[in-house]
C-alpha cells in the first residue's frame, strides 16, 4: 500500500483523535454509491464514534472542527468483505502434516500477521470459515476487537463440523500418527453428534457453523463430488444453530451435496464446484448465497506444481476449476445471490482482491463484483444495516483507490488507504 507522506502524518493524528472520540471528516474525491451504482463527487464523509454520521458535498463548513483526512485524490468505496478466509495458521503447502508441527499459540500469532495483511488490502471484514485447532479463530477475533491486534472485523466458525476422516480433518498422515483432540473438536458422525458439536462450538464463541457437506480438494483421501452428510444431518446443524440465533454455511463441491445443503436450510454454499441447473434452481428458490472461490484454482496449479504439492490435490484442482467457473457464470446469469469469498489461506493473505477480475471474466459487471464484496456480502452476513455501504449509521469502514474501479476492477488490487471503525490504518513504511 502506498500512502503519501501527508496522509501518513494525518494517520497518527487520526488514531489519537479516535482514541479521544474526536469526530473526523474524510474528504473524498469521489464516493462509490454501491446501492445506486454511481459516483458522488467531492464528498465529506463525517465520522463520529466509529460510525458514518453523514455524507454531503464538500463545502466551506464541512470540517466543522473535526480532523480532516484528505482523500480528495482518490475513489472511496465501502470497506471490502471476504466471506471465505482462513486467517489462522500457515497457508497451504506440500506438507500435509504441517498443521501438526505448529501450536495454538503459533497459529494465532501467524493469524495476527495474516489479519494485518488482509486489512492492508482493504478487507475490513471477513467471515473466517474454519481452523483445524478449535477456537483459535475466536481468540484472534477477540484480540482484534480488543484493539490488541490490527485486523479485519471477524465472524468465525470455531472449527469444522465434519465426518471422521472427512473434508475437515487432517488426513494423509503416516500410519499411527495421532491427531490431537483440539484438532478434532468438530468431528461428528450422526445427527445427535452434530447437535452436540454445534452447541459446543457456539458455547465457546463461534459466530456461525460450517458443515463439510462433501469431500474437499485439499483433504487427502476425500472426493469433492461425494456427499459426506445427508440432508437430515445437515438440517440437524441448521436447527441447532437457529436455536442460538445463528446460521450454517456448507462446504459443498458436489451437486448432490449442494442440493442436500440447500434443502436443509444453510445460508450459503461454499465452493460449489459441480453446481448444476437443479442446484441453481434450488438456490434461487431458497434464497441461498453462492460463495465461489474462482480465483485460487490458478494459484494452486501454478504454485502447487512448482512446490511439489501432491498429485492428488493437483488432479482434484484441475478437475474442478473449469466446471466451477462455468457453474458460477450460469448462477450469475440466473440471478443467484452471490457473495465474495476467496479461500484466502490457500493463497497468501492480502491477495484477496485478485478474485474481482475473475468474477468479471466469468459473468459479472464490475459493479456486481464490487457489490458482492460490499452491500451483498453484508446481507449474506445478516449485517446489511451496519456494513457494506457508505451511508449514515454504517460502520466507518472505507477504502481508497486510484482511478475508476468500475472501468478497471483490478484497481482494487492496489489500495491506497484503509479506514476501519473510523481509524485510519497505518501500514508502516
Amino acid at each position: 500500500m502506498r500512502i503519501r507522506r501527508s496522509i501518513l502524518a494525518v494517520c497518527l493524528a487520526a488514531c489519537a483523535a479516535a482514541a479521544a472520540a474526536q469526530p473526523a471528516v474524510v474528504r473524498a474525491g469521489r464516493v462509490l454509491d454501491v446501492e445506486q451504482g454511481r459516483y458522488l463527487l467531492d464528498q465529506a464523509i463525517r465520522i463520529d464514534d466509529g460510525r458514518i454520521v453523514s455524507v454531503t458535498p464538500w463545502g466551506a463548513g464541512s470540517r466543522g472542527g473535526a480532523q480532516v483526512i484528505d482523500w480528495s485524490a482518490y475513489t472511496v468505496l465501502p470497506g471490502l468483505i471476504d466471506l471465505h478466509t482462513h486467517l489462522v495458521g500457515d497457508i497451504s503447502s506440500a506438507d500435509v502434516a504441517a498443521p501438526l508441527s505448529s501450536s495454538a499459540a503459533r497459529d494465532a500469532l501467524i493469524g495476527a500477521a495474516h489479519a494485518r495483511a488482509t486489512l492492508a488490502a482493504g478487507f475490513t471484514t471477513v467471515r473466517d470459515v474454519g481452523t483445524y485447532r478449535a477456537h483459535v479463530d475466536v481468540a484472534l477475533r477477540n484480540a482484534i476487537n480488543a484493539g490488541l491486534v490490527e485486523g479485519p472485523r471477524m465472524f468465525v466458525a470455531g472449527a469444522y463440523i465434519t465426518v471422521t476422516n472427512g473434508g475437515g480433518e487432517v488426513t494423509g498422515l503416516p500410519e499411527g500418527t495421532v491427531v490431537p483432540d483440539e484438532m478434532r473438536r468438530g468431528v461428528a458422525n450422526d445427527a445427535t453428534e452434530i447437535r452436540f458439536r454445534v452447541r459446543e462450538l457456539l458455547a465457546n464463541g463461534a459466530d456461525f457453523i460450517k458443515v463439510m457437506a462433501t469431500g474437499a480438494v485439499f483433504t487427502s483421501g476425500t472426493a469433492p463430488s461425494a456427499p459426506e452428510y445427508t440432508e437430515a444431518e445437515i438440517h440437524a446443524a441448521v436447527e441447532e444453530a437457529a436455536k442460538a440465533g445463528t446460521y450454517v454455511i456448507a462446504h459443498a463441491h458436489g451437486a448432490e451435496g449442494i442440493r442436500n445443503a440447500v434443502r436443509a436450510g444453510v445460508r450459503s454454499i461454499e465452493h460449489a464446484s459441480y453446481l448444476d441447473d437443479e442446484g441453481i434452481a434450488l438456490m434461487k428458490e431458497h434464497g441461498a448465497w453462492l460463495v465461489a472461490d474462482i480465483y485460487n484454482g490458478d494459484y494452486t496449479e501454478e504454485v502447487g506444481r512448482r512446490d511439489g504439492w501432491s498429485e492428488e490435490i493437483l488432479r482434484k484442482n484441475r478437475e474442478t476449476v473449469d466446471i466451477q467457473r462455468e457453474g458460477f457464470r450460469k448462477a450469475v446469469a440466473a440471478g443467484v445471490n452471490i457473495g465474495y469469498g476467496t479461500d484466502a489461506g490457500i493463497f497468501p493473505h492480502g491477495d484477496n482482491a485478485k478474485q474481482f477480475a475473475y468474477m468479471v471474466r466469468y459473468g459479472m459487471t464490475p459493479l456486481q463484483a464490487i457489490r458482492s464484496a460490499t452491500l451483498d456480502a453484508a446481507a449474506a452476513l445478516g449485517r446489511a444495516q451496519e456494513l457494506g455501504a457508505i451511508a449514515p449509521g454504517r460502520y466507518a469502514d472505507l477504502v481508497a483507490v486510484t482511478g475508476d474501479p468500475l472501468a478497471d476492477v483490478t484497481r482494487l488490487e492496489h489500495v491506497s488507504g484503509v479506514i476501519k471503525d473510523g481509524h485510519l490504518f497505518d501500514p508502516g513504511d
